[in-house]
């Protein structure tokens, strides 16, 4: 049987988002609770704001916006928590919105990919796919500046 173009579609971007996640948990598993949420440069987020953001930006987009989770986002706080949770239960919540992702994207069938898609801060975002594409970017985009981040707190 051959795979449908809207198979195809999901299971890449599932392999994407699980490869952001393999990648996140290698830069992130080196880290100590306290090096997790230290801020290398004054003008910059830490490691632990970052694992905040994307979370909370995959609970937005995708949980409370495709997948009807009622999420209710509170995007300043991802960079301003002071609550410097441990990092396992930081990666747990991230490992969560992942899975909520692929559990979403596995759902969607031909129709669903050109479904409207509405959300704050992506007025100029057409349909789901093109959101799914969005925070696949915007995930990679996070572990590239982690990448960055954790070089410089264990230089510290």
């Amino acid at each position: 049987m051959t795979e449908t173009l809207s198979t195809l579609v999901g299971r890449s971007l599932s392999a994407h988002y699980d490869r952001v996640r393999r990648n996140v948990h290698g830069l992130v598993e080196p880290l100590s609770d306290e090096q997790l949420w230290r801020r290398p440069f004054a003008f910059g987020n830490s490691v632990g704001h970052l694992l905040l953001h994307l979370t909370g930006n995959l609970d937005y987009y995708v949980g409370a916006q495709i997948a009807g989770s009622g999420y209710v986002r509170d995007r300043p706080r991802e960079f301003a928590d002071t609550a410097r949770r441990p990092k396992n239960e930081v990666l747990r919540d991230f490992d969560r919105a992942v899975d909520m992702v692929l559990a979403t994207l596995a759902a969607q069938g031909e129709a669903d990919w050109r479904a409207p898609y509405s959300g704050v801060g992506a007025e100029d975002v057409a349909d789901r796919l093109a959101m799914f594409l969005r925070c696949a970017a915007h995930a990679d985009h996070h572990a590239g500046q982690m990448i960055y981040l954790c070089k410089q707190v264990a230089l510290v």
